[in-house]
């Protein structure tokens, strides 16, 4: 799960999956990690405001962010990322990846609302944040239901 700087959306994303995937037990079919296009924040934990949405829904994180690696393309099924501006860069560094299997997607692509563009809350409130995070529920219970 990808988005420009892994402290907003892709974390809430990783989060989300994760806790779906061990409600229906089935931690051992998926590995689940999140990843930024760029290198502004490597290291850092997510914004505190996604900490504090994530917590609200009863889900905690230990994430730090990472920028996406060549062995990421190599090694994931799938890709999936919060925006266009993340899909162009992400298909730009896959056609220089030998070997990519990762199928590279906006994860809004299976919310069920059809709210394509997941947009960054980091310049928003709180409510920016909720809306991140139902989207992301919609997107990725609709991603396990397809691929479970």
């Amino acid at each position: 799960l990808v988005s420009v700087g892994n402290i907003c959306r892709s974390p809430i994303a990783e989060a989300v999956f994760r806790k779906l995937v061990t409600d229906e037990k089935l931690e051992h079919k998926w590995r689940t990690d999140s990843a930024a296009v760029s290198d502004w924040n490597v290291g850092r934990s997510p914004d505190s405001r996604a900490l504090s949405c994530l917590r609200n829904h009863g889900i905690e994180t230990a994430h730090k962010a990472r920028q996406i690696t060549k062995e990421d393309f190599q090694t994931f099924d799938h890709i999936l990322c919060m925006d266009e501006s993340n899909l162009r860069d992400l298909n730009r560094k896959s056609n220089q990846v030998k070997d990519c299997k990762a199928k590279i997607e906006l994860l809004g692509t299976y919310d069920p609302q059809n709210q394509l563009i997941i947009e960054d809350p980091y310049y928003g409130n709180e409510k920016d944040f909720e809306t991140v995070y139902e989207q992301c529920l919609r997107s990725c219970k609709a991603f396990l239901e397809k691929y479970h």
